[in-house]
This record gives C-alpha cells, structure tokens and sequence, in this order.
C-alpha cells in the first residue's frame, strides 16, 4: 500500500470509512475490523496495537478507541 490511509470520523451508525488514496476500503465498526480492511487491501503484518501508532494511518475525527456517533 503506497498511499496513507485515511480513517474518517464515526457516522451515525459508529461506523467508520477506510479509505487509501481514491480506494475505498469498507466501513469499520471496531480496530478489528481496520485490520481485516487493511490486510485486504495488502497491508499484512499490521495488528490492532499498531494501528495506533503507524504513520501509515490518519485517524480523522478521534483514534483507534472512537467508534460512538457523533453527539448531536
């Protein structure tokens, strides 16, 4: 994976979009789920800690420990 990926606030449901430069990845609803968008996307060998603290990720609207919709 060349491009950052970018992890979007919550939405209404708690999930989140994954994306990786114009690819769309899925929609998370939990650090698991980052991981399995990431290694199917080719990003092996990334685990939920590290998630957390990789360069490779730009977490947007909170980190890996956000997944509540936003407050209204």
């Amino acid at each position: 994976m060349k491009m950052p990926v970018i992890i979007y606030p919550p939405d209404s449901s708690g999930g989140r979009h994954v994306r990786s430069g114009t690819e769309d990845l899925g929609v998370a609803h939990s650090q698991h789920d980052v991981v399995e968008l990431l290694h199917g996307a080719g990003l092996e060998g990334i685990d939920e800690v590290e998630i957390a603290t990789t360069s490779v990720i730009d977490w947007h609207g909170g980190g890996p420990d956000v997944w509540a919709p936003p407050d209204r």
